[in-house]
């Protein structure tokens, strides 16, 4: 199969092409050529740039199907769909799940929920438009591709070479054992899905030519947050005594959130996993993680908290 990436390959994006060439499919990767430069060398790679709106690399080619990781904006779909019509068949839309308008969402919600209401008035990607342009940039790939168009929604995604080190964080402090400070309710649903399974899934979809829109979220079963850090400790063979302390102390602890939005940590992956989402347990992403973490060098992390907030949360933990 012939594919074309649109995006870098960081995280999500690398996963993909390593998926795909892992199946024998024939891949091409379109990116401003910043980033993962060494990766792929035998992988073709064209260079443009989605902000300036320049895809001229893309014109007198054609593909099987387009994963689409970089789409933030609706413009970027609709360019991209013009210089590739005719030259296409399945696009895939990596989207998210915080196109849902959780005040209006209970129980597990699975893709009939309801959206935010679209945002075309902005190209700022802020934690408030976020949403509203990706489910601007879902509605431009259903207008463009009609039956043509697959839209995923990932959860928050784990694994090696997460940038957002939202995972790693936690995994890195299971890893070292002994008292967890939990700044959260323990009871707290958390989900997360492997890159490797949302991976699996994304090449799966362009494989069967199937259309839909389909929740990407793990583990298999529900998980707590005192439940993700004792598998992160298990699969690392590390041994904690997770302690709930003040949820006052939580402010830049990643994956915390209030008890309001719980839902959005328990929507339904069930259409997905009848169409190819596998499950890596935590125990196993925690595991590569915090050996790929190591390899580094264990470098400081993006959601690295101040010194003062650390001695904050022992001190809590040991009360």
């Amino acid at each position: 199969m012939e594919i074309l990436v649109l995006g870098g390959t960081s995280f999500v994006g690398r996963a993909i092409v390593e998926e795909a060439l892992s199946r024998g499919d024939s891949l091409t990767l379109y990116s401003r050529g910043r980033t993962g430069t060494d990766l792929f060398p035998d992988v073709p790679r064209l260079v443009g740039d989605r902000e300036t709106g320049d895809y001229a690399a893309l014109g007198g080619r054609s593909w099987d199907a387009v994963v689409d990781v970089s789409a933030y904006v609706p413009r970027h779909v609709a360019q991209a769909a013009d210089v590739l019509a005719g030259s296409t068949g399945r696009y895939l839309l990596i989207s998210t799940g915080s196109v849902y308008d959780w005040s209006s969402t209970d129980g597990a919600p699975d893709e009939s929920a309801p959206r935010l209401p679209a945002e075309r008035g902005t190209e700022e990607v802020t934690g408030r438009t976020y949403g509203p342009l990706k489910v601007a940039c879902e509605d431009e790939a259903l207008s463009r591709y009609g039956d043509r168009a697959t839209i995923v929604r990932p959860g928050i995604v784990a694994g090696p070479h997460d940038p957002t080190d939202r995972f790693t964080w936690w995994a890195r402090r299971a890893a070292r054992g002994g008292t967890v400070a939990l700044p959260a309710r323990p009871d707290q649903p958390v989900q997360v899905v492997d890159s490797r399974d949302l991976a699996r899934l994304v090449v799966s979809l362009l494989h069967d030519d199937r259309a839909g829109t389909y929740n990407a979220v793990g583990p298999a079963e529900p998980v707590t947050m005192s439940g993700l850090v004792e598998a992160c400790a298990r699969g690392t063979g590390a041994t904690v005594d997770v302690v709930p302390v003040d949820p006052a102390l939580g402010e830049g602890v990643p994956l915390v959130l209030p008890e309001a939005v719980d839902v959005m940590m328990r929507r339904s992956a069930d259409l997905a996993r009848t169409v190819g989402l596998t499950a890596t347990l935590l125990e196993q992403t925690a595991a590569d993680v915090v050996a790929w973490d190591r390899e580094r060098g264990e470098p400081p992390l993006s959601v690295d908290l101040p010194a003062e907030r650390e001695e904050a949360l022992r001190a809590a933990a040991q009360r």
